[in-house]
């Protein structure tokens, strides 16, 4: 990566995160993808007392599906029981594909087993909080979002990446993708608006026309 598009990736990375103070919540909702810090971010929150189950959620997605042998949920979860997380406080939803998915059957999940749902604090990869924030507007809006994840910088984010299978190139495209999807899923009414600001969008353009296209959608 050139450091013209590490300084665009990082302009990406900073407003794509919400940045919000994790607080006490009925339940931390751990949601699935490739990044396996998010079940340890998921496992330091339930340790610090902010709630007392831990909803693991995921099958296999765009990222993950051919990357893991199991579905994202169980991984993060075993991931999670390893580093203190006790199996009792351990929720799954193994089936979703997408991040509706996630939160639509999530919230049946935890309707099922009569969890109260009235605030909900999500983990997610960095630059995910602000889609999933946006999202949750749409799909649950019974409940209030705070919204974390694993506290980490771009490069420690990349090498987690590229652990478990992962290129940097992809991460640096899945970024791009989900700022695309920012602006085409709230024209679609998958999430709430959120206004681009001009650098972001200038940020956005210059990876795109340096072929960070992979995870776009076309058409």
């Amino acid at each position: 990566m050139t450091d013209r598009a590490y300084a665009d990736l990082s302009v990406l990375w900073d407003w794509m995160g919400m940045h919000m103070v994790p607080g006490p919540a009925d339940v931390i909702a751990a949601f699935g993808c490739y990044d396996e810090q998010i079940p340890l971010r998921a496992a330091e929150l339930y340790r610090q007392g902010l709630a007392p189950y831990v909803v693991f959620s995921g099958g296999l997605g765009r990222n993950t599906d051919g990357l893991f042998s199991t579905t994202e949920a169980a991984r993060f979860a075993a991931i999670a029981i390893e580093a203190g997380l006790p199996e009792s406080a351990v929720l799954l939803e193994d089936k979703s594909k997408n991040s509706a998915e996630n939160l639509l059957f999530t919230k049946a999940l935890l309707a099922q087993r009569g969890v109260t749902a009235r605030h909900i604090l999500a983990v997610h990869k960095p630059y995910m909080e602000r889609r999933l924030y946006a999202a949750a507007a749409v799909y649950w809006r019974s409940a209030a979002f705070t919204v974390t994840s694993p506290q980490v910088t771009i490069a420690e984010h990349i090498r987690a990446a590229q652990a478990v299978g992962m290129t940097e190139r992809g991460v640096v495209e899945t970024v791009v993708g989900d700022v695309q999807r920012m602006e085409l899923y709230a024209q679609k009414g998958y999430q709430i608006p959120q206004p681009i600001p001009p650098a972001v969008r200038a940020a956005y353009e210059r990876l795109a026309a340096a072929g960070y296209t992979g995870q776009m959608i076309r058409g």
